[in-house]
């Protein structure tokens, strides 16, 4: 029996150690065109960029800050496919290349997804306190993304 429980521990601790070797390449691009990002599109006062940037560009912009724990698998492919779908959905990053008609249901969803504490991910803030957005905040935000859709449509 405990011969088995030995082999076990040994197969797995082997294989945990095989998943390190896999490490994907990481979301952090420098040498993006700046001219299509969400800041230089349309304005975005100082507190409202540390709220995205606090709270949501990790997963919505081509340039993630990785926490140590990202190094170890299974940790990071967790984290990868999190961000891949973030930025599928929306990339800050790259707004200004978006339709005027993408950008605004962009708006629109942030809004929906905020009202409902849908966003930012409960599994992101469990980890990251400081990505919570307090009631204070997600007025502001909402208030601020609202006034940016009115632009949006209006051709600004």
């Amino acid at each position: 029996m405990k011969k088995s429980i030995k082999k076990i521990f040994f197969v797995g601790l082997i294989i945990f150690l095989l998943m390190q070797l896999y490490q994907p390449a990481r979301n952090v691009n420098s040498e993006q065109d700046t001219t299509v990002d969400f800041k230089k599109v349309y304005f975005v006062s100082k507190n409202v960029e540390t709220i995205l940037k606090t709270s949501c560009y990790d997963c919505h912009s081509n340039n993630t800050n990785y926490p140590l724990y990202s190094y170890i698998q299974p940790a990071r492919f967790f984290m990868e496919s999190h961000i891949k779908e973030g930025k599928e959905n929306l990339n800050f990053d790259e707004f200004g290349s978006y339709s005027k008609r993408k950008q605004k249901n962009k708006l629109d969803r942030m809004v929906k997804q905020i009202k409902s504490n849908e966003m930012p991910l409960a599994s992101y803030t469990l980890i990251h306190k400081d990505a919570i957005l307090s009631p204070a905040q997600k007025n502001e935000l909402m208030d601020w993304i609202i006034k940016t859709k009115d632009s949006v449509l209006n051709g600004y």
